[in-house]
């Protein structure tokens, strides 16, 4: 796609292409393939602290609001020298929210992978995030997943509501059977109702509490 389009004296690449230039795709919409990482964090790091972070030994994660991180779809180039300090990066959260247009939910689907696939390609490490809706966006969710490694889901805020959960819950199975990590990052809470299956086959299960739960504690203490 980029070649065709650096063709076209004086058109400007305004859907990024140049970050798909070396990617293998997979599935009928073409979902750039990210590569195997079996990468054990340990720390992590929201991308809107990075800037003026000096503790590198951390890696980046957006589960933040959207707005916050548009930036890295309109800008990347501009942070990839601060994503390279960090121990890696998880691929950007963009909302798949059900009561989307489906067509949405399918391009932040695959803004998070081509970010991740140019991060990559620039020599960063880079866990891929799963992000659902509801069964439409389940196969989608999975392209580009290297199976066998690790990957990272959000339960921060889908667990509450009893619709939300439902769907998490569905989600999450969908996608273990699909692409059998060996090690899931999860980003909010780990309740034995919906993790104690993954645990017990051997799943394992690496948990970092959400900001927003981080800070109710400070708030309790």
């Amino acid at each position: 796609m980029s070649q065709f389009n650096c063709m076209r004296a004086g058109c400007r690449d305004v859907f990024h292409a140049f970050l798909v230039e070396n990617a293998e795709y997979e599935g009928f919409f073409e979902i750039p393939k990210l590569d195997y990482s079996c990468e054990k964090p340990l720390k992590i790091i929201a991308f809107s602290k990075v800037i003026k972070s000096k503790d590198y030994d951390c890696w980046v994660h957006f589960f933040e609001d959207d707005v916050i991180f548009e930036r890295i779809w309109n800008n990347p180039r501009k942070y990839l020298s601060i994503l390279k300090k960090f121990k890696g990066v998880f691929s950007p959260d963009f909302s798949v929210y059900r009561d989307m247009p489906l067509v949405m939910q399918y391009w932040n689907i695959y803004r998070s992978r081509a970010i991740a696939r140019w991060l990559q390609d620039n020599g960063i490490n880079v866990i891929t995030n799963v992000r659902w809706g509801d069964r439409r966006t389940y196969s989608i969710s999975c392209c580009g997943v290297p199976k066998n490694g690790t990957i990272v889901v959000g339960s921060h805020g889908t667990l509450k509501n009893v619709n939300d959960r439902e769907w998490f819950i569905e989600g999450l199975k969908y996608v273990v059977d699909t692409v059998h990590p060996k090690t899931i990052v999860v980003y909010g809470s780990i309740p034995d109702s919906i993790f104690a299956r993954y645990k017990e086959k051997g799943i394992l299960i690496l948990q970092f509490d959400s900001s927003f739960a981080i800070s109710r504690r400070k708030e309790d203490a």
